[in-house]
């Protein structure tokens, strides 16, 4: 076990429609024999807030996520736009605070925290079935989680390289490997025909390359992209990598 303490953040989206990504973040965590706490007082992290431009909301709720997760050695969420809105943008609505500091440097993305701080070498899932990969904006431009296609530099990609360990897994190339699936939050709301094509383009360059499943970091995306397959009846599922790396699925969901 180790002598580190993880704060486990778990996202609105994530808490609400997705619990088995919530169950497999914790799973991967223990598995490498950290001790997790689960802060039941926690909120919305505030980026709806922020995005909507209420300020006095989004500053409360960021002082309250210091408040409760200050304390942690790490801070780990399956979410790249929260832990995004943490690391990158409370000092937009917030003092200098030393706790925020702490809070800023000990957050990280499940698979950011997997390659980085654990710098796991291998894993024991197997998932025997076609993937497209969907590299959600937040991760890719704010965490850095990849090199974005209009870089001119060596590639790299943290959560394909967490893929690739997963036994039998077949990892399908896409045309536009990191083209946004047009959610942005508010932007489905304010632009929705615009969002919706664009979701579309993302599904249809996953079925067209052969895949089964849509994997991701962030399940807001992938809750817009389950939104237009079901509306759509395309025979394709989604799939937050968490599950993927955990192997915890629908049909081996066992705690």
């Amino acid at each position: 076990m180790s002598d580190k303490t993880v704060g486990l953040f778990i996202p609105c989206y994530i808490d609400e429609i997705y619990p088995k990504a919530a169950l497999a973040t914790l799973r991967l965590l223990e598995k490498f024999n950290f001790k997790v706490e689960y802060p039941l007082e926690q909120t919305c992290c505030g980026q709806p807030m922020a995005n909507t431009g209420c300020a006095k909301d989004t500053k409360k709720l960021a002082l309250r996520f210091i408040d409760i997760f200050h304390k942690y050695d790490y801070i780990v969420a399956p979410s790249a736009s929260c832990v995004s809105m943490v690391k990158n943008h409370y000092e937009d609505f917030i003092e200098a605070d030393k706790r925020y500091k702490k809070v800023q440097n000990s957050i990280y993305e499940i698979c950011e925290f997997l390659t980085d701080v654990v710098k796991v070498k291998e894993l024991d899932s197997s998932f025997p079935h076609k993937v497209g990969f969907h590299q959600s904006c937040h991760g890719l431009r704010e965490l850095h989680l990849a090199t974005p296609s209009e870089l001119n530099e060596p590639y790299y990609s943290k959560p394909l390289k967490l893929l690739k360990m997963v036994k039998d897994i077949q990892i399908v190339e896409l045309k536009r490997p990191d083209e946004c699936c047009g959610f942005g939050g508010t932007f489905s709301i304010n632009e929705p025909e615009i969002s919706i094509q664009m979701g579309k383009d993302r599904v249809l360059d996953h079925l067209n390359a052969g895949a089964k499943y849509i994997v991701g970091y962030d399940s807001s995306c992938l809750m817009h992209l389950e939104g237009i397959i079901k509306a759509n009846a395309y025979n394709i599922k989604i799939l937050h990598i968490a599950q993927v790396l955990a192997g915890v699925t629908d049909e081996t969901l066992t705690f």
